[in-house]
């Protein structure tokens, strides 16, 4: 009976844990083994004190947002960031979910494996790409933020690769994203001097892309410039917005940058449909 009684304790306890992470039910990813995975599959740790930031993710999951306007047969798989070390869950997650809801969108939060698994995060987002567009929408695109972007960007180049084994019917589906956006993007002028990073492939073939940056970011500064000139050079649609102040890390809050990217984020949006 103590047993039974301990047993229950422990379920309770997880299913409030799973309340406070999620505002609808998550699907794991990968049915089975997660490719490459060291450690076995278990729920998101969360940061002490601050259950807004995911510190170890070991099975990924997909957290769904319905449209909450009339829907325009469109999905977004939005990417937090965190520097591939943890995930800025609630801010660059679940609340750009929700307002790209209420464009019609339906919107998908991916918590991709932290800390330290570069590779794996891109083999999350090509598999969650291939998942949601067999669910059948017109265009799946993606939204990262910081860690984030730079993961956008990497499927929006390296679309030509396959990076895990197939599982199943699903990743015989394109996995390039339709459309990136990038908000104030890392990672993507780590070649000499500031230049492209080298496992970025930026072709004519890549994803249409949203880039909002600011100069006195170390990080968005010199990334979203980088970028500009890679896909002008390869005559691939880019659009930029580089404002002079706006720091990093906001997500949609404030009144400073993280209400002026949303806006301009809407319209291009409107033209990629």
């Amino acid at each position: 009976m103590k047993r039974l009684f301990t047993t229950l304790a422990a379920i309770a306890v997880a299913l409030s844990m799973e309340a406070q992470q999620y505002k609808s039910v998550p699907t794991e990813i990968w049915p089975k083994k997660v490719p490459g995975a060291t450690k076995a599959k278990a729920m998101p740790k969360l940061q002490e004190n601050d259950p807004e930031h995911w510190v170890e993710v070991t099975s990924p999951t997909l957290e769904i947002f319905r449209p909450t306007t009339q829907s325009n047969g469109q999905a977004v798989v939005v990417c937090p960031g965190g520097a591939y070390n943890i995930l800025a869950y609630v801010k660059e997650g679940q609340e750009i979910a929700e307002w790209l809801a209420a464009q019609g969108y339906t919107a998908y939060v991916l918590a991709y494996r932290v800390p330290k698994q570069r590779d794996g995060a891109l083999q999350d987002l090509f598999r969650s790409i291939r998942l949601v567009r067999k669910a059948g929408f017109q265009k799946v695109g993606c939204i990262g933020f910081s860690a984030g972007a730079s993961l956008c960007c990497r499927a929006a180049t390296r679309f030509g690769e396959e990076t895990y084994n197939k599982v199943d019917a699903a990743d015989q589906l394109v996995q390039r994203p339709d459309f990136a956006m990038l908000i104030y993007p890392a990672y993507l002028a780590d070649g000499p001097d500031h230049t492209l990073t080298p496992e970025l492939l930026v072709s004519k073939e890549t994803s249409p892309m949203f880039v909002w940056g600011t100069q006195d970011d170390v990080h968005s500064g010199p990334s979203t410039a980088t970028i500009l000139y890679a896909m002008q050079r390869a005559g691939a649609p880019i659009e930029v917005h580089y404002h002079v102040q706006g720091g990093h890390g906001y997500g949609m809050r404030g009144d400073g940058a993280g209400s002026i990217w949303p806006k301009l984020a809407e319209q291009w949006l409107t033209r990629q449909r």
